[in-house]
């Protein structure tokens, strides 16, 4: 038995692909486990993985803040160090009791940066590490930096040498700021298991313990940058589609929706901003209307598909199976959304909410293939302007058609799969071989 304990913390589009790599790992010949939040152990186990929990759920979150569902969500997305004081940092403790638990057989953690608890427990054991970065952003480029509100003083490219060395000093001052918000709760953390006092300016960041660096998405979405540790390979989109963890089919009242009709305009909001939505869906059936199109939209909860002849409404649909039907795909930005709509060759309109997602739709607008709004400027009129122009122009539609052509012939599971098999050490495998191109 090749164990590997596979550890990631937040949405949907965090914990997608690591069902999605473990399943490859699956086929390599490993037998994966995954280490996650306690609402999240049901879809990985319906999808064929073993699954324990080493993070609280999201319930526990909102109790630990006090609100509901609604209003923890509505906070978190407009302050991120909410996220490092409600989420990241509370679960560290017990966190690391739990990983090194499962880990102690392993012949390695794979886990996502914001697995604060992953370094430390491969450290402690000696059990090697590959960390995952899901965003372009995290990568922390000078040639390439974030383009986000948190990140407004950076200089793009190309930025030559003063506007990287001036990059460089902004991601040392925020390194200092980590430092002061989270190196107390870190050292705490690291004394209770008895290892050496440690600087928490890189918590946010790739661990300098990883044998290897992943990052899972396209190089066609963004290139590997110049200065990332020579360890780190791009895989592509790890692809993982269903709301319940099984195989999964397009509703059939979703498919004869689609069938008698012209291709619709998709509007979803992933799977943690459609908890508060405001007025997004009131706006995007409106403007569908306005421009005579028809709309899906993916409104979360447990609502029944509802048909109202131009505009088809449901909770969920596999984004795989939807997206290739759509005319263009309006959404919030989220890693794993954004894949899936580029793989599918459509214009994307990319309205973000919050963090990286501002960076995806600054990267969409960039690639030609959408452009990018911000949440609170949504509205039915904007909207309609913005999506008739994505559909009129056909250069957005001819580039996200070429785009996804690129994309779809990654095949980011296996790729990150074969790239653990390879930093272990031998396995046999019976999988497809994955072509060297795949991995950058």
């Amino acid at each position: 038995m090749r164990k590997i304990v596979l550890s990631t913390i937040g949405t949907l589009g965090d914990l997608h692909p690591f069902i999605a790599i473990a399943q490859a790992l699956d086929r390599h010949g490993f037998t994966p486990v995954l280490a996650v939040a306690e609402d999240q152990l049901d879809k990985c186990r319906a999808a064929g993985i073993q699954a324990v929990a080493v993070l609280p759920g999201f319930d526990t979150v909102q109790r630990r803040m006090g609100l509901s569902e609604n209003a923890a969500v509505k906070r978190i997305m407009s302050n991120q160090i909410e996220m490092l004081e409600q989420v990241l940092l509370p679960a560290l403790p017990e966190c690391i009791e739990k990983l090194e638990a499962v880990a102690h057989d392993a012949e390695a953690i794979v886990a996502s940066i914001f697995v604060f608890a992953a370094p430390i427990v491969a450290e402690k054991t000696g059990v090697p590490l590959v960390s995952v970065v899901l965003q372009p952003m995290a990568m922390l480029s000078a040639y390439d930096p974030p383009r986000t509100p948190d990140f407004w003083m950076m200089r793009h490219a190309p930025n030559g040498a003063i506007g990287r060395a001036w990059n460089r000093i902004v991601y040392a001052t925020m390194r200092r700021a980590v430092q002061i918000k989270c190196g107390p709760a870190l050292a705490r953390a690291r004394a209770r298991h008895h290892l050496p006092r440690k600087s928490a300016r890189r918590l946010l960041e790739a661990s300098d313990r990883s044998m290897l660096t992943l990052g899972i998405y396209s190089r066609h979405f963004m290139p590997l940058p110049h200065d990332v540790a020579g360890n780190t390979r791009l895989v592509g989109f790890p692809i993982f589609d269903s709301q319940s963890g099984a195989e999964e089919i397009l509703d059939p009242a979703l498919s004869a929706f689609l069938a008698r009709g012209d291709a619709p305009i998709v509007f979803t909001l992933g799977s943690f901003a459609v908890h508060c939505p405001g007025n997004f869906y009131a706006a995007a059936a409106t403007a569908a209307r306005a421009i005579g199109r028809r709309a899906v939209l993916l409104t979360g909860g447990r609502d029944a598909p509802c048909d109202e002849d131009d505009v088809f409404r449901c909770a969920y649909a596999p984004h795989s199976l939807l997206f290739p039907a759509a005319a263009a795909v309006v959404h919030h930005g989220g890693v794993g959304t954004t894949g899936q709509a580029l793989r599918a060759g459509k214009p994307q309109l990319v309205v973000p909410h919050m963090g990286d997602q501002y960076d995806h739709g600054q990267r969409i607008e960039q690639l030609g293939v959408g452009l990018s709004m911000k949440a609170h400027r949504f509205t039915a009129t904007r909207a309609a302007g913005l999506i008739g122009r994505l559909l009129d122009d056909t250069s957005y539609v001819a580039t996200a058609e070429r785009i996804g052509r690129q994309v779809s012939r990654e095949h980011g599971a296996d790729a990150a799969a074969a790239a653990i098999a390879h930093a272990l050490g031998p396995v046999q495998s019976n999988a497809a071989p994955v072509l060297p191109s795949v991995i950058a």
